[in-house]
């Protein structure tokens, strides 16, 4: 959570010569703030790191997913639209309800039916591939950038400020060994494929988006590749 605050600061502070207009600066907040903890990571982790670091990645990975689909849609809505507007629309959004959902089957120890469950669990295991088709339909459609110079910017955030935010934030916590291996590779992921989902359907910039996601995943391995080297010593 604080590197997600520290990095939001980071990215509106970057963005304020830039002169955006306001879709562009919703796009940009988003690449930067929330990043491919899931599907990319985990992998990652486990296989540098082995269990016990994906253990602590897995519960990065959960509160990303959450602030994602909470703060993440309040930065998506405030694209277009007051604050006010902008929390109307969170509430819009079933992903949230699924998260409330979620927390208190956790929390009572509830057990679910097998006839919901099991639709669920289909819907979850499409929940990958529809947005890698998401992001392969944009990529088809990506032209060059309209602003260079910001998904320039947006690309450094991502594989070289937050890496660097998260080593500050784990010696201020505290944390050691497989967490904080966990933490640094988890904060150093490249762009959520998830943000070009929201930048189209919260009307962005999606093409900024998916330029940010396109370039730090293609960048991601060079960087991650130092991280580990670094972090295994």
């Amino acid at each position: 959570m604080l590197l997600t605050i520290a990095i939001g600061i980071a990215a509106r502070l970057t963005t304020l010569p830039l002169r955006l207009d306001r879709t562009t600066l919703s796009s940009f907040l988003l690449v930067a703030m929330f990043s491919n903890s899931g599907n990319y990571a985990l992998p990652v982790v486990l296989f540098a790191f082995g269990k016990e670091a994906l253990a602590f990645a897995s519960v990065y990975f959960v509160t990303s997913a959450i602030l994602i689909y909470t703060a993440g849609i309040l930065v998506a809505a405030s694209g277009h639209g007051s604050v006010r507007t902008a929390l109307a629309r969170l509430f819009r959004v079933p992903a949230v309800y699924a998260v409330a959902a979620a927390i208190i089957v956790l929390a009572t120890g509830a057990v679910v039916p097998v006839a919901v469950m099991r639709p669920i669990r289909l819907l979850s295991d499409a929940a990958i591939p529809v947005m890698l088709l998401v992001l392969g339909m944009q990529l088809e459609r990506a032209t060059t950038p309209r602003h260079p110079i910001a998904v320039a910017a947006a690309v450094v955030l991502s594989l070289v400020v937050a890496p660097i935010l998260a080593f500050g934030l784990t010696a201020v916590l505290g944390l050691a060994g497989a967490a904080r291996q966990a933490a640094i590779i988890e904060a150093s992921m490249p762009a959520a494929v998830i943000t070009t989902v929201l930048a189209l359907e919260f009307d962005l910039d999606a093409g900024f988006a998916t330029n940010v996601v396109f370039f730090t995943t293609l960048l991601s391995p060079l960087t991650l590749v130092l991280l580990i080297a670094y972090l295994q010593r």
